[in-house]
């Protein structure tokens, strides 16, 4: 392809054509790790560096860095700094069409057709330095146990800022990697295999960081590996870089927790529950606690819910073993619980009304998820 706008390889400023497509994409993968709401405006921008035959886009909010790098035909080489979602939302508007991007005393021009528009810039020079020689321990994984992992732990991390070290999973590397997640309301426990490793050892990291992880990665069985140094991960998947600070502090303990013995066992079909319970989940939306109430017995597993909207009541066919029971605890939490365990049927272990409970896959025990029952006043 020739250069549109007769540029020669040199000088001060960056030049390079790509497709709007590949830049787009690029680009809405590292916007990821742009801040949302700072002080700092650096921190809210991409880094897009013009290198021989490839230009890397570069983003940190201070916690997570993503380094994406694409394809391109460079005509001169450079570096320049753009507020990255605007950067982002304009590309993605340009997707069905070749772009020239240029540095000029306007900003960052970018031409398409017989158009062209500029953004605002910072100087490359004031971008943060982001350290990718992290590589002290190192754990190897397929890619997609990896991806299934982080998937079935996540959602069950803290959202607030009350205790910080509960927005991060603990990843455990024994002999298998064990993730714990919980936000003092439910816990979720996964095992992984892992391929190859340095040692044992400990890391807490950001749910933010693992879910973009998750999205960097494919379901398949090529192998990936987690690299820490100190305070840091990084993550690393053809051409594109996760770079993560660590939660510091003491996770649970989730012997503490996770009972070992249980007074009430039922075992039933996985699909029919979570259908039963999404249906009660309908009637109570919007109430303070969203119970649903399960009640054992007879061979049978009953589901209720009661709220000002009506009332759902169903029985489905269940196995059943140990004291009769009836407990409530919030829908979604089993519901996300189920949708997350991959058997056809699930087992369900209780210790009376109030105390803590566990889900899991009723023939693979490689994750289980334990909720906090709710008393009914009802």
């Amino acid at each position: 392809m020739k250069d549109p706008n007769g540029g020669k390889k040199g000088g001060k400023t960056m030049k390079f054509v790509c497709s709007g497509l590949t830049l787009s994409e690029a680009v809405n993968k590292a916007s990821k790790a742009c801040a949302v709401r700072t002080t700092t405006p650096i921190y809210e921008c991409i880094k897009i560096e013009a290198g021989s035959e490839e230009v890397t886009l570069l983003a940190t909010d201070g916690e997570l860095s993503i380094r994406k790098t694409f394809k391109a035909e460079v005509f001169e080489e450079g570096a320049v700094c753009v507020p990255g979602k605007l950067f982002s939302d304009f590309i993605g508007k340009l997707t069905d069409l070749d772009l020239t991007l240029k540095t000029s005393e306007r900003g960052l021009e970018i031409c398409y057709l017989d158009s062209g528009s500029a953004i605002q810039t910072l100087p490359a020079e004031e971008f943060p330095e982001i350290d990718l020689t992290i590589g002290e321990n190192s754990f190897v994984m397929k890619s997609g146990a990896l991806k299934k992992i982080i998937s079935e732990t996540t959602f069950c991390c803290a959202q607030d800022d009350s205790r910080p070290i509960l927005k991060g999973c603990l990843f455990d590397f024994k002999d298998k990697l064990e993730v714990t997640a919980l936000d003092g309301y439910r816990l979720a426990l996964a095992t992984a295999e892992v391929i190859a490793k340095t040692g044992e050892k400990q890391l807490i990291c950001p749910a933010r960081t693992l879910s973009e992880i998750a999205r960097m990665l494919e379901k398949d069985e090529s192998e990936v590996t987690l690299y820490s140094q100190g305070g840091m991960m990084m993550v690393s998947s053809g051409d594109m870089t996760i770079v993560s600070r660590l939660y510091q502090g003491d996770f649970i303990k989730k012997e503490s927790v996770i009972p070992t013995s249980f007074s009430t066992k039922l075992t039933v079909d996985k699909a029919s529950l979570l259908a039963s319970v999404e249906r009660a989940a309908i009637l109570i939306r919007g109430d303070k606690n969203n119970l649903v109430t399960l009640e054992t017995g007879g061979g049978c597993v009953r589901v209720y819910s009661n709220s000002e909207n009506g009332n759902v009541a169903e029985t489905l066919l269940a196995e059943t073993e140990g004291k009769d029971l009836t407990v409530s605890m919030n829908a979604k939490f089993l519901s996300d619980a189920l949708r997350a365990l991959g058997e056809e049927r699930i087992t369900a272990s209780f210790n009376g009304p109030v105390s803590p409970f566990i889900v899991e896959n009723a023939a693979e025990k490689d994750s289980l998820y334990l909720i906090l029952p709710v008393r009914n006043a009802q």
